[in-house]
């Protein structure tokens, strides 16, 4: 400001500011009459409560009746008994000056669920497993669907349609498909959602007395189970699934027929468009050997053809993540 008042004599106050960086209303409104003395101290209102009358509302908001309660609640429960301290505005600027304006009721502390990081290199390292419901023939009737997938191979290792969910048929479907994969104790770990069944007792003393390991998705995480969510997604947008089923043996028949495609003739995006069935038993380097093969030929007996030289080798079925961590390389997470 001094600088400005120094030279608007010689090339005024607009050039002044302007070569300063400064407004020209930041300079008259420095220049005001009154504006840099100190402010008077604000007058108390008459109708403002006393330090004694502040207290009193304060102690009784905090007290054991109603410390778990909101202002409103608060008021209106002393109006009811004739009691008038101040107004619920007046109740939230004393708290505001105790520094205590924040949710006042007690809140359920959830727990810390960790983030689930899983990595199957291999057939029966990982399995996902949920529950979706088929519609039956007359409204809010339906079945359940239970699939085990490999998340490895996108194989479907085991599938069951029921009546209801349970968990006792939940066990039964885990302990008939581990036996049918011969998987051995500490080898296996299965993922699931937080579904009653998932979560059962049942299924927590099978696992733990075949010697597998269990993991479960973040509540409200959708994305910690993406296998069997993508899979019932290509199992519901099939040209041919039903808007309901007749009977459960209609459903049966339907899921036995598309599991039966899924595994052995799908070509699946995410195991470099081998089928799951190849992939899951051990089929995918006699796989990339033939397609290797297939182009070098085609390279011999055209090479003009091929702009860029020799095709590329084919890719392989990569390690499959739920929930790579940060630092995984950008190659092993795409294989999710």
């Amino acid at each position: 400001m001094k600088a400005v008042e120094d030279a608007r004599g010689r090339i005024g106050v607009e050039e002044a500011c302007r070569a300063l960086g400064l407004p020209r209303a930041t300079w008259h409104r420095a220049r005001a009459p009154g504006v840099n003395e100190p402010r008077a101290a604000r007058a108390v209102s008459p109708r403002a409560l006393g330090v004694e009358e502040r207290a009193l509302v304060l102690e009784q908001l905090n007290g054991p009746r109603f410390a778990d309660l909101a202002v409103p609640q608060v008021h209106a429960t002393m109006l009811d008994e004739g009691t008038y301290l101040c107004s619920p505005c007046t109740m939230y600027r004393i708290l505001e000056a105790a520094g205590e304006v924040r949710e006042r009721r007690a809140q359920l502390s959830l727990p810390n669920y960790a983030r689930p990081e899983l990595l199957a290199s291999a057939p029966n390292q990982v399995w996902s497993w949920d529950i979706t419901k088929l519609k039956g023939p007359a409204k809010w009737t339906c079945y359940q669907l239970y699939v085990i997938l490999d998340v490895y191979s996108r194989y479907v290792v085991g599938w069951m349609v029921a009546e209801r969910e349970s968990g006792k048929l939940a066990t039964r479907l885990i302990e008939q498909t581990i036996g049918k994969q011969r998987v051995d104790r500490g080898q296996l770990t299965i993922h699931a959602d937080r579904g009653s069944s998932m979560t059962s007792k049942d299924v927590a003393f099978l696992l733990a007395d075949l010697g597998v390991t269990k993991t479960h998705s973040r509540p409200h995480v959708s994305n910690d189970n993406p296998y069997s969510e993508a899979h019932f997604k290509t199992l519901k947008y099939r040209p041919e699934f039903p808007e309901r089923f007749g009977s459960i043996e209609d459903a049966r028949a339907f899921c036995r027929a598309f599991f039966d495609w899924y595994n052995r003739q799908h070509r699946h995006s995410g195991i470099a468009m081998m089928t799951p069935h190849d992939v899951h038993h051990g089929r995918a380097d006699e796989i990339v050997a033939n397609r290797d093969a297939v182009l070098a030929l085609a390279h011999r007996r055209h090479p003009e053809r091929f702009v860029q030289g020799s095709p590329a080798h084919t890719r392989r079925p990569g390690p499959a993540w739920i929930n790579p961590p940060a630092n995984t390389p950008p190659l092993a997470a795409a294989a999710h």
